[in-house]
């Protein structure tokens, strides 16, 4: 809930800070104070569109801020926290800025965030219900959602499953249809990959092959290149025993070296070392005319193998210009085609296993579905009767509202065990609508065609106050905080007192905030706030306070139509509070019992909000009627 909010520069408030309370908030003050800034500031703080029209004349920019307290495990919280906000055990501040020239900032826990956060965090906050706004009901999906929560735990169990039954069920169909629809494609496929792997199979190449083959191609092809060039080199290095006349080589020279310092290597150590490192090159010249040797002997003119290598890399080349750059690259493809074409073969049995997967999930979808559908038409029945009930102590006591609770049919659809067609979703196989008939004789039609926004706006607090009192009995919490912009418009006498009534009711489960005319309903208030409107001449700017005792006295004896100091009105304001006070009271006391008959098992009687209204419009007429005596006195 919202223990404060700070409305700075929007419209005609200058700078307003409102202390807000559990239970039931009223906002109450004269026509053009500025109390619908207070409601279009909180929609800009749940990231409603900004209009730079709403900035303060004079102003550079507006600011919302807002202290929720919520506990720690609350969505909103987690949210929050996604957006990287701080929060203190579970008090989150938001804020939003719009400039004069349009721009708007959020900020989500001292963190900059988009304003679509503000947005997801009204949604799990806040239902504001306005004049201008008449909530969601003009949206069909709206209706199923309002039964469903009304349901509980055990229709919202039912819903949840039937939603994860249907993804599992179109993700498999859609796996299968696609299966299906490539099998010509699959085909084509398989022939291609399946002759390009017999064609690898068929050259057997093996890793490095092209390379080892370019190696021995260059030798084979320049034999005799080669052979005269080693047969050159060794007989340099060791004479050309084939020569006529021996010629001068490295070997004999290196001898001679030696045998020309032989003599002097005894006396000094410096020709020993050179003799011992002209040794070492002779070793050295040794094994590399070995080594020569070798090689003439391996290099040979080989005609028919140098034609046998050439074809190799010819069918090498093939391949690699096919499937890789080299033939490692090659065997790389090789397997995944291999792993590819094992994929597609196996996809005919994959098709089949799918089919009865889908068949399987389909029925049990169909199944889940005509369970979820048979729990809304009870809920349904039981939603009509209560918020009918409580419509009847709201000036609309000849309306009824009724569920429609339908299947929705489809000739092209999924056949059910009685042989009708529906369109499977994954919220089941229902339309709902919530229908009203607001006269007798009256064909039920849309709530949100079939009431005028006076009636519209009743309808909303008695669905609010059904559903509220629905999901703390299911122990589901609901968004914490509900603010109705002038819902008592059209409304006065007995019927104002029963709105009041209501919304006290509704405020023993959540947080309310009501902007109102009616004292008979801000009677009912746990806190009240006035916004005063004050002109200096020039600029008119507004503030709000909250009233108690005498102050709250003057504000009703005010909003009564009389002189906020006359002792008449101010009488005819305190028997207001009296009997307001005694129907709260009463309706504190029905709720327990409601709540311990629960608990036991047995039925209520009557709820305890028309406890209250009974006793707030019983002691109405007595009161009223003590206060004009004495006014007359």
């Amino acid at each position: 809930m919202f223990s404060q909010m700070r409305i700075r520069g929007v419209g005609v408030i200058d700078d307003a800070v409102l202390e807000l309370s559990p239970g039931l908030n009223v906002l109450t003050g004269e026509t053009g104070a500025g109390k619908t800034m207070v409601v279009s500031g909180l929609g800009l703080l749940l990231g409603e569109r900004a209009d730079s029209g709403l900035v303060r004349t004079g102003s550079d920019s507006a600011l919302v801020e807002g202290v929720v307290q919520l506990p720690v495990d609350h969505p909103a919280l987690a949210r929050a926290d996604e957006a990287g906000a701080d929060h203190d055990e579970g008090e989150l501040v938001i804020a939003r800025t719009i400039a004069a020239a349009g721009r708007s900032r959020a900020h989500v826990g001292g963190r900059t965030a988009p304003v679509s956060v503000l947005a997801d965090l009204g949604q799990l906050l806040v239902a504001v219900h306005g004049q201008a706004d008449q909530w969601r009901l003009k949206q069909g999906d709206a209706h199923r959602e309002v039964l469903d929560d009304f349901g509980g735990s055990e229709v919202v169990a039912l819903r949840d499953r039937v939603a994860e039954l249907y993804d599992r069920w179109r993700d498999a169909a859609r796996e299968h249809d696609r299966l299906v629809a490539e099998a010509r494609d699959r085909a084509r496929e398989i022939d291609s990959l399946t002759a390009s792997l017999e064609e690898i199979e068929s050259v057997d190449p093996q890793p490095g092959e092209d390379l080892a083959l370019r190696a021995e191609d260059a030798r084979l092809a320049h034999a005799d290149t080669l052979r005269l060039a080693a047969a050159q080199a060794l007989a340099d290095l060791s004479g050309d025993e084939y020569a006529a006349e021996p010629a001068p080589n490295v070997r004999d020279l290196i001898g001679s070296a030696r045998g020309a310092l032989a003599p002097a290597t005894t006396h000094d150590d410096a020709l020993s070392g050179f003799d011992t490192r002209l040794h070492e090159l002779g070793t050295l010249v040794t094994d590399l005319s070995a080594d020569l040797t070798a090689y003439l002997d391996d290099v040979e003119l080989d005609p028919e193998r140098l034609g046998f290598v050439q074809e190799r890399r010819a069918a090498l080349g093939v391949l690699t210009r096919k499937y890789g750059e080299t033939v490692d690259e090659v065997l790389d493809w090789s397997q995944r085609a291999a792993a590819r074409l094992d994929e597609l073969v196996t996809a005919d049995d994959r098709v089949e296993r799918l089919g009865a997967e889908v068949a399987e999930l389909q029925e049990a979808v169909v199944t889940a579905s005509l369970a979820l559908s048979d729990a809304r038409r009870s809920a349904g029945t039981d939603f009509g009767g209560r918020v009918s009930e409580e419509l009847a102590h709201l000036a609309m006591g000849k309306a009824v509202v009724h569920v429609d609770v339908r299947r929705r049919t489809d000739p092209e659809g999924v056949g059910l065990p009685d042989g009708e067609r529906v369109r499977l979703s994954r919220h089941g196989i229902d339309d709902v609508e919530i229908l009203l008939a607001a006269n007798p004789g009256a064909a039920p039609r849309s709530v949100a065609k079939a009431a005028s926004g006076g009636e519209l706006s009743r309808v909303m607090l008695a669905l609010e106050v059904v559903g509220s009192r629905s999901a703390a009995a299911d122990g589901v919490s609901g968004p914490p905080t509900f603010v109705f912009d002038e819902v008592d418009a059209g409304v006065g006498g007995r019927a104002a007192l029963d709105v009041g009534a209501r919304l006290a009711a509704l405020a023993q489960h959540a947080q309310v905030i009501v902007v109102t005319h009616l004292a008979q309903v801000a009677a009912f208030a746990d806190r009240h706030l006035v916004v005063h409107k004050a002109d200096d001449g020039r600029i008119t700017s507004s503030s709000v306070s909250v009233v108690e005792g005498d102050a709250r006295l003057r504000e009703l004896s005010r909003m009564m139509g009389g002189d906020s100091h006359s002792e008449a009105g101010l009488a005819h304001a305190g028997d207001l509070l009296e009997q307001t006070g005694e129907a709260r009271a009463a309706s504190r006391g029905s709720a327990k019992r409601a709540s311990s008959r629960a608990s036991s098992g047995a039925p209520a009687s009557t709820s305890a909000s028309t406890s209250a209204s009974t006793s707030a419009s019983t002691s109405s007429g007595g009161r009223r009627t003590r206060a004009r005596s004495g006014a007359t006195s």
